[in-house]
């Protein structure tokens, strides 16, 4: 009766994962064996445990292996570099030709296509070129006008700071009328007939009369005035 299929699946149990993995080791490197021989191919195996332990088999050629190593990795660093000379020379040429095409030289070998090309990558270059320009003006313009502001509303705070210092007002003065002076003397009315007075009821009786009514108190600057 033959042995079932074998599920592929990491045995939980320890000691039967080393008992399967000894068992699978030696019947893989016999496998390998009969391949060698029975084929004539050069076979290598190397397996590791999981503690680490080396387990290998080759066949005869494995010191020509070794031998050939050396000069295998010599060939490939000889090939990259001859590689990463090349690349660097085509980039080199191409840069060079770049440049004096940019520069407005060796045009002869252009196509028309390629002049067309080369113009329109020239006119797109000064666009960015004058936009980058454009903006650098603007913002020392905003800078130079930001620095101005501040230097303005700093001098005025500085002359608040004195004026308040000084004891100066914040407002100007009103005008005031000037102030009449406090002597003053009674002139006769100045209306129509004013001149002539009648004597009333009281002068004929012989008490004295009191003063009229029509007389005005004026400041002494005005009086000088009404005598002229």
């Amino acid at each position: 009766m033959g042995r079932g299929r074998v599920q592929l699946k990491r045995i939980e149990n320890k000691i039967s994962r080393q008992v399967t993995f000894s068992k699978r080791r030696s019947g893989l490197q016999k496998k390998a064996h009969e391949i060698s021989v029975l084929c004539d191919a050069d076979v290598a195996l190397i397996v590791f445990s999981t503690k680490g332990k080396l387990f290998e088999f080759s066949t005869d050629s494995r010191k020509n292996w070794c031998l050939e190593y050396p000069n295998l990795v010599a060939r490939v660093e000889l090939l990259q570099r001859n590689m990463r000379d090349s690349l660097c020379k085509q980039l080199n040429v191409q840069i060079h030709r770049l440049f004096w095409n940019y520069s407005g030289e060796n045009l002869d070998s252009l196509s028309s296509r390629e002049l067309h090309s080369l113009e329109q990558q020239l006119e797109s270059a000064l666009k960015r070129i004058r936009t980058r320009k454009e903006k650098s003006l603007q913002d020392q313009n905003n800078l130079l006008a930001k620095q101005l502001k501040e230097k303005e509303k700093q001098q005025t705070l500085e002359e608040q700071t004195q004026q308040e210092q000084e004891g100066l007002p914040q407002t100007q003065s009103t005008f005031r009328l000037p102030q009449p002076s406090p002597k003053l003397q009674r002139i006769p009315s100045l209306t129509i007939g004013a001149g002539s007075q009648h004597p009333t009821g009281d002068e004929e009786t012989g008490s004295p009369s009191r003063p009229s009514s029509s007389n005005t108190l004026i400041p002494p600057w005005l009086l000088s005035h009404v005598n002229r």
